[in-house]
C-alpha cells in the first residue's frame, strides 16, 4: 500500500474525518518452521499514547494516556505517523463522555485493522520484571525460565532511516547461548525494519535455533511523537509480560 500521509502535508478537511487519516499497513510476516510454536498464537502490539486530549461538552480539555492493543494476528496494522495525526485530531472535538471517545477510537481502529482492537485509559503501569542483563553477563548460557534483557537495542525506521531504540526482554523455557543472543541483537543496528517485524524476527530466530516449549520476546521501544509501540510475541500465555514502562519511555 502507498503511504497517504507520511512525509506529506495534510489537508485540514481530511483531518476532520478522523478515521480517514489512518493509514493501513499490510503486516510482513517472519515465519517459523515450527508451525505449532508460531508467534501469532499470543502476539500483541501495545501502543501507549501519552498526549491524547479531547473536549467535554463544556468545551473543557482533558489530557489522558491511552493504551491501544492490536493483535499481531491481524493482517493489517496502522502506520505510526498516521496514528499520531489521528489521535491528535481529537484535541478540539467535543464528546459528551469519555466512553464515547474510547468507543470512537476502538471502532475506527478495529475497522481499519479488520480485527477487534482494545482501547482503554491507562491510569498506571505495571512494575518492570526482575531481569538479568545480557550485555553485562559473563555466563555462557541463560538460565531457563528467567527473564533476560538486551539494553540499547537499535534498529532503523524503514521509512525515515532514523534510529529506533528499545530494551528487548526474552523469557525462554530452555537455555540459550548468551554470545549468540547478543550477536543477533546487534545485527539489527543498521537494519531498516518496523518495530513489529523486529520482534517477529527475533521470536522466530530463537524458535528455529532452540525450539523452546515456552518463549516470549517483548520489545519496549522508546516513544516518538508521544507514542511508544511495544510488540510482544509468545507461544505460551503464562510467559507473557505486562504493560510497564522503561525509564526512558
Amino acid at each position: 500500500m502507498s503511504r497517504k500521509y507520511l512525509g506529506k502535508n495534510i489537508n485540514q478537511t481530511k483531518i476532520e474525518k478522523n478515521s480517514f487519516i489512518l493509514d493501513p499497513i499490510i503486516r510482513q510476516r517472519e515465519q517459523s518452521k515450527y508451525k505449532d510454536l508460531h508467534q501469532s498464537k499470543y502476539g500483541i502490539d501495545i501502543w501507549n499514547a501519552y498526549e491524547f486530549s479531547y473536549l467535554d461538552n463544556r468545551k473543557f480539555p482533558h489530557l489522558i494516556i491511552l493504551e491501544i492493543i492490536i493483535p499481531s494476528k491481524s493482517l493489517i496494522t496502522i502506520e505510526s505517523k498516521s496514528m499520531k495525526i489521528y489521535l491528535n485530531s481529537f484535541f478540539n472535538k467535543e464528546f459528551s463522555s469519555l466512553n464515547k471517545v474510547i468507543k470512537k477510537i476502538k471502532d475506527d481502529l478495529s475497522n481499519i485493522c479488520e480485527i477487534s482492537v482494545k482501547v482503554k485509559v491507562k491510569k498506571s503501569f505495571a512494575k518492570k520484571p526482575i531481569s538479568i542483563s545480557l550485555i553485562d553477563n559473563k555466563n555462557r548460557i541463560t538460565r531457563p525460565n528467567k527473564v533476560y534483557k538486551f539494553e540499547a537495542f537499535r534498529s532503523l525506521c524503514p521509512v525515515t532511516n532514523q534510529p529506533d531504540w528499545a530494551v528487548i526482554y526474552v523469557r525462554s523455557s530452555c537455555a540459550m547461548n548468551i554470545s549468540w543472543l547478543n550477536k543477533y541483537f546487534l545485527s539489527f543496528r543498521n537494519i531498516g525494519e518496523f518495530h513489529e517485524l523486529c520482534i517477529d524476527k527475533i521470536f522466530s530466530k530463537i524458535i528455529n535455533q532452540y525450539e523452546p516449549d515456552k518463549l516470549c520476546v517483548y520489545g519496549r521501544f522508546l516513544r516518538r511523537g508521544g507514542i511508544d509501540i511495544n510488540p510482544m510475541r509468545a507461544n505460551s500465555k503464562d510467559f507473557m509480560f505486562f504493560n510497564y514502562r522503561e525509564d526512558a519511555q
